[in-house]
């Protein structure tokens, strides 16, 4: 346990300490925040049971969270392939331990993240009607958040291990952009977002605020949300096994 504790510091320390993970989980959700959410007067706007600004903070805060889950994670099986997992084996760290603590570090990050931008949005004037909303919002973000880890984990396991990482954020930054989270998107546009893996994630996350209506006029149906959750678990897991095939066959 104290191992595990030792290599848990060790490894937020790291992190810390890493300018793309300073700039791209942490920074860059806040900086986009700040300019689509809170910098002018249209973040005032009504928006389901809060304002335009709860809205993009929501959408922003998912994203980080996604970033953190799946780059963090993708880290781990990509150690394992250049010989870490050797290193640890001469450690009291069991490989359990070297998984939990890497899965930590991820959901720690998520948090660091979303806190940044939930302080940023109660800074500017982002508003839901209750507070609950506030909480469930976060909830939802960190609960439902995790499934990115399984993407970044397949990714770090299928790809090289200098790639990893960079493909996880990069796709997730794609995934974004036509997932509707970045901007509203309409017609054929919306309909294609529906298809992606942040879509059903961040439409879940803002429900609190918009109980599924969207910018657009046009509203999300909770099981539609829920199983396009469920369809990316399933390819996700189907990512990670292909990856695990895939690295024994190197060996």
């Amino acid at each position: 346990m104290m191992t595990t504790t030792t290599m848990l510091r060790i490894e937020g320390l790291r992190q810390l300490r890493n300018p793309y993970t300073l700039a791209f989980i942490l920074a860059m959700p806040v900086v986009m925040y700040l300019l689509f959410g809170a910098s002018s007067d249209f973040g005032s706007r009504q928006a389901g049971n809060g304002n335009v600004a709860f809205y993009v903070m929501t959408s922003m805060a998912a994203y980080g969270s996604a970033v953190a889950m799946s780059s963090l994670t993708s880290l781990a099986s990509a150690e394992s392939k250049q010989g870490w997992g050797r290193q640890l084996a001469m450690t009291p760290l069991t490989t359990a331990g070297y998984v939990a603590t890497k899965v930590i570090t991820a959901l720690s990050f998520a948090v660091l993240s979303l806190l940044a931008v939930f302080t940023a949005g109660a800074m500017t004037g982002a508003a839901a009607g209750d507070l609950w909303r506030w909480f469930a919002t976060a909830g939802i973000i960190l609960g439902v958040g995790l499934i990115f880890g399984l993407f970044g984990l397949g990714v770090g396991l299928f790809f090289t291990a200098d790639s990893a990482a960079a493909l996880a954020s990069i796709s997730m930054t794609f995934f974004a952009f036509f997932g509707n989270v970045f901007m509203p998107l309409d017609g054929v546009m919306l309909d294609i977002a529906r298809f992606t893996p942040l879509y059903g994630f961040v439409s879940l996350s803002r429900w609190p605020l918009t109980d599924g209506m969207l910018t657009t006029g046009q509203t999300d149906q909770m099981w539609a949300v829920l199983l396009n959750i469920a369809v990316w678990v399933g390819l996700f897991v189907a990512l990670v096994i292909a990856g695990i095939k895939r690295s024994k066959a190197r060996r």
